[in-house]
């Protein structure tokens, strides 16, 4: 499939570019997606996250009432779980939540994405371009010529470039990242994607890994 090549202010160029098949236009592996954005989602988590068990809980082990005679239930501890400011039952501890996925299920989890966005016409190919100094402003004018003000954007350079990456840090609903680091579920958490003409070249890599 051919896309047109757009300048930065929103006209359209004599140029063309043929997204690569094997990346664009695969057989979407839902199941494959789905694994990868749990892996990522799951590598976020801090996993800090700890409760008092019985053991663990300050108070008194004398028992809180006469076991016998009052007509009701036995009362054999103040860190009874029943009891307010007693201990928890089965509550969370510091874990590792992160898990292995095999690398080709993770490629084909992002070419699927990828393969998603290209069946909706929601990617746009934009010829390189760079700020001359960090302007948020001249970030939202080309969002603005392309039609995309106030979409949730991702956009993919060829590398690193610190002017376009301070230029759009600070708007909502924007994310920016070098083609490389593209991950099934930045893609998919966009409505658009903008990529930069030398990107797609960055993108054709993720094919020898």
């Amino acid at each position: 499939m051919e896309l047109t090549v757009y300048k930065i202010d929103g006209t359209a160029t004599a140029k063309t570019v043929a997204l690569n098949d094997r990346i664009f236009n695969v057989e979407p592996n839902d199941h494959a997606i789905w694994l990868d954005v749990k892996q990522y989602l799951a590598n976020r988590r801090q996993g800090t996250h700890n409760t008092l068990e019985r053991s663990a809980v300050s108070g008194s082990t004398r028992k809180l009432k006469r076991q016998k005679g009052t007509g009701g239930a036995r009362a054999g501890s103040i860190k009874s779980p029943t009891i307010r400011g007693g201990a928890t039952v089965f509550g969370p501890h510091p874990r590792d939540y992160s898990f292995k996925l095999n690398k080709k299920v993770k490629r084909l989890a992002r070419f699927s994405a990828f393969t998603y966005k290209q069946q909706e016409n929601k990617i746009t190919v934009v010829e390189d371009f760079t700020f001359d100094t960090p302007r948020t402003k001249d970030y939202k004018a080309m969002l603005k010529s392309l039609k995309l003000e106030g979409e949730k954007t991702l956009l993919l350079l060829p590398d690193n470039d610190k002017n376009v990456f301070l230029s759009g840090r600070n708007l909502q609903r924007t994310n920016i990242m070098r083609a490389l680091d593209a991950n099934t579920y930045h893609v998919l958490n966009a409505n658009h994607i903008i990529i930069c003409e030398n990107s797609l070249k960055e993108l054709d890599k993720m094919l020898s890994e």
